[in-house]
């Protein structure tokens, strides 16, 4: 009988890694460990359509029950594991349950990071990673509801634009001087301020966060920035950023640089132990440095490689990152990363809502962000991981195909 494999952690990455095993012939004892009380479900519309409520929690589900039971695997849902004995190989989880392991695959995510200024624990302040969460957040989502939102980055305007969908007064308070500014260029930042501004949603950058306030009740009813200004809401919600779980591994001892450390095999430090997913960071082969990314595409390529290397293959890691984010009709798709770039090249006009920014190093593209903007994606890709050399005179020319922007 084949030795089990545990893995805790039950999403995107969890579910791939599943599905990866029993294709490729492991047939042992498989058990999920899960802290919500759900089988795996996509996140990325908890922020968008199930938000808004145009999408069904069962449409959510990356795989249904049937798929687990006819594949053999054992659920310990609405369950933590606890503890981690590298030396035994087993986990315990906190109802006392102990479950031994020949491999175990860490696949636990990334939480949010939560602000800690005075009245961060009124009742009406909120951060989204769930399906819960979205429950407890839906009732207040009603038109003419005043909401605050702390932090411009992906999960923020996404939030924004939804609520202001819904009919609610929305303001953005965001820490630097522009939105997603570590993530896209500023020409990107500006067209994405001036698209939620038309919308009707209000955008105050630079602006820190200095308190809460609420009523005798104990609910939100103002927030505050250390300029002195304030906003009248009737809920906040709060998305500036995530951190790794990590616990219980880095408490076991294994690893952890800005996530669980892992190998281009998403082995960890424990020879017994693999980890993938929003938990981890490791070596890009083609940017050269330790990164940690957050990214579904990005969760199901390392749970791939993760459950292949479990399984004795010679399998490596090594692919180009993807990102997407809806907002609006508005569809923003990075391929890359712009780490380090040098100089930076627009394709198109922005006013046509369709265009590209390419990101370089010298002659070498690193990054380019696609907004409504399929072709140059698909073509980014390829030119990317091949490191061709390109022509920013070419690249500036949207009637020249980005694949032909050759040097």
């Amino acid at each position: 009988m084949e030795q089990p494999i545990v893995i805790i952690g039950a999403g995107q990455t969890a579910a791939t890694a599943i599905e990866t095993l029993r294709r490729e012939g492991y047939a042992g004892p498989l058990t999920l460990v899960g802290e919500e009380n759900e089988l795996p479900y996509a996140r990325p519309p908890l922020s968008k359509k199930f938000l808004a409520g145009d999408f069904e929690h069962d449409r959510l589900l990356l795989k249904q029950a049937s798929f687990y039971d006819s594949h053999g695997v054992t659920l310990a849902l609405g369950r933590r594991a606890t503890g981690l004995d590298l030396a035994a190989r087993a986990v315990t989880l906190d109802d006392g349950r102990v479950l031994g392991y020949a491999k175990l695959l860490i696949a636990t995510g990334a939480a949010p990071r939560h602000v800690a200024v005075p009245g961060h624990d009124l009742a009406g302040i909120h951060y989204l990673r769930s399906t819960a969460d979205v429950a407890r957040l839906r009732p207040a989502l009603v038109p003419g509801a005043r909401i605050v939102i702390i932090g411009a980055g992906y999960i923020g305007l996404e939030v924004a634009a939804t609520c202001r969908k819904l009919g609610l007064e929305v303001d953005v308070l965001e820490m630097a001087e522009r939105v997603m500014n570590r993530v896209v260029a500023p020409e990107v930042s500006a067209f994405y301020a001036a698209a939620h501004a038309h919308e009707g949603v209000r955008i105050h950058t630079g602006r820190l966060l200095a308190s809460f306030t609420g009523d005798a009740s104990g609910r939100v009813t103002a927030v505050h920035s250390l300029d002195g200004a304030t906003w009248p809401v009737d809920l906040v919600i709060v998305g500036v950023g995530a951190l790794p779980v990590t616990e219980p591994a880095e408490a076991a001892g294994i690893a952890t640089e800005n996530g669980i450390a892992v190998d281009l095999q998403c082995r960890t430090s424990d020879p017994h132990v693999w980890a993938a997913g929003d938990c981890v960071s490791q070596t890009s082969v083609h940017y050269g440095r330790r990164i940690r990314l957050e990214s579904v595409d990005n969760a199901f390529e390392q749970a791939k490689t993760a459950a292949q290397s479990m399984l004795g293959r010679d399998v490596t890691h090594d692919r180009i990152p993807w990102f997407w984010s809806d907002q609006y009709d508005i569809k923003l798709l990075i391929v890359g990363l712009n780490l380090d770039y040098d100089h930076g090249v627009l394709r198109g006009d922005p006013a046509t809502r369709s265009f590209s920014y390419c990101y370089l190093r010298g002659s070498q593209l690193l990054a380019v962000d696609c907004v409504n903007n399929s072709r140059d994606y698909i073509a980014a890709k390829k030119l990317i991981l091949e490191r061709v050399a390109l022509s920013p005179e070419r690249l500036a020319d949207p009637t020249v195909a980005l694949r032909d922007a050759v040097a």
